[in-house]
């Protein structure tokens, strides 16, 4: 019984934890401006995150080590140094766009200045890691974050159009209105939201502080390819939602009181108020991963002590180096810069980093040295080959793409 409850937390964790603050602007901003003729690159995005996480999980369950610190292993200091730089980086901008995301949530909820909510959102994310159970920091953010299934029940409240809405996702077309390379910049856009560097360094990192095992293989497979899955669905919905609401308006979404919206004009307070629950779950707990995320990335590489199942005494760099992340990540949003403008940034990078964390962890898992009779099969590797091809295209396209578009305006 035990462990049939955790597997369903874990599954019902990755439905809550998939949409973070980068999903729910972006694709807000998506089905405002195309409706869902981008509905098939969270489709993409899906099958690659839950590609990339299956095989970041076995690594870390099977070798018994941490992504970094095998990443640091494999690739030599020098290149591992890099990748290093690159992930942190990512990581700490994602950061900052999810405590941004909090205090916007906190002030549609308070009608608040979200500036005095950001020095509020940092000091409780920073709480919540110092003292909070790995399980009960996972799980119970994770747990509330699936109250956005709200998006799903308001889209059938609203009455769409439903023909239209499959003929622009099973037949997508560039709208007349928008030129190719706005459509392809957010597609790189979305693709980068729904394949976060971070999903992968929880997860893998996530994997040794339960002490996962090659016994828990099934509980990881399941956890993925039901988790993943079903908050893709709940993205599409909110791309849908914004698709019923603003594109016949051509109003295109640019605050998460928009966002929300659509909700609240299909079931009123009472839907308001469970989507703001919902939103302010979805990014602290994203919040809580980034957070994480920067302590373990760091520790791994340079070998420190590192881990919840650590007291904070016992695994004190660790920690320092999430207490600086966050203080970075407040201060930059105490100098009045746009939150929704940071996540925008952080997906796209995000993008443009993923090959430095993909590649590794296609290495490792190829590797019997590391993986011995649990490496990759014929069909992950060819699946994993195309996604290698498709992340280093979005890679070098990206920055490109946003100078080109001016960052899709």
């Amino acid at each position: 019984m035990k462990r049939l409850l955790g597997v369903a937390l874990g599954v019902l964790t990755a439905i809550g934890g998939f949409l973070d603050i980068g999903d729910l602007v972006t694709n807000a901003v998506v089905g405002s401006r195309f409706g869902l003729n981008l509905a098939w690159v969270v489709v993409v995005g899906v099958v690659g995150i839950c590609l990339f996480a299956q095989m970041s999980g076995r690594v870390a369950a099977v070798s018994g080590r941490a992504t970094f610190e095998i990443i640091r292993e494999r690739l030599g200091p020098r290149t591992a140094g890099a990748n290093l730089v690159a992930s942190f980086l990512i990581n700490l901008l994602t950061l900052t766009a999810e405590v941004g995301g909090i205090a916007l949530a906190l002030q549609l909820a308070s009608s608040v200045e979200p500036r005095l909510w950001i020095p509020v959102a940092g000091l409780a994310v920073w709480l919540v890691i110092w003292r909070a159970k790995f399980s009960i920091l996972e799980n119970v953010t994770g747990l509330l974050g699936l109250t956005l299934v709200v998006f799903a029940v308001a889209l059938f409240l609203l009455g769409p159009d439903w023909s239209e809405l499959a003929d622009q996702a099973l037949s997508p077309t560039v709208p007349g209105d928008e030129g190719h390379a706005v459509y392809w910049y957010y597609a790189i856009a979305l693709f980068g939201a729904a394949m976060t560097p971070y999903e992968v360094f929880f997860f893998s990192s996530g994997a040794r502080e339960e002490k996962w095992t090659v016994k828990d293989l099934s509980q990881s497979r399941l956890n993925v390819l039901v988790g993943f899955p079903l908050g893709g669905i709940l993205s599409v919905a909110i791309a849908a939602c914004a698709a019923v609401v603003f594109l016949p308006a051509s109003v295109e979404v640019s605050s998460l009181s928009q966002i929300v919206l659509p909700v609240a004009l299909a079931g009123g307070k009472l839907a308001l108020a469970v989507v703001i629950v919902g939103i302010v779950a979805a990014t602290f707990g994203a919040a809580l991963e980034t957070g994480l995320s920067s302590g373990y990335t760091l520790a791994q590489y340079l070998g420190w002590s590192w881990g919840k199942f650590r007291r904070p005494a016992q695994a004190a760099r660790f920690h320092l180096t999430m207490i600086i992340a966050l203080l970075v990540a407040v201060a930059v949003l105490m100098t009045s810069v746009d939150p929704i403008k940071v996540t925008e940034f952080s997906v796209v990078f995000s993008a443009v980093a993923l090959p430095l964390t993909y590649l590794p962890i296609l290495l490792v898992a190829n590797d019997p040295e590391y993986m011995g009779k649990h490496v990759n099969g014929r069909v992950t590797n060819a699946l994993a080959l195309v996604y290698l091809v498709v992340i280093l295209a979005a890679s070098l396209a990206a920055i490109p793409l946003m100078i080109a578009t001016g960052a899709g305006s």
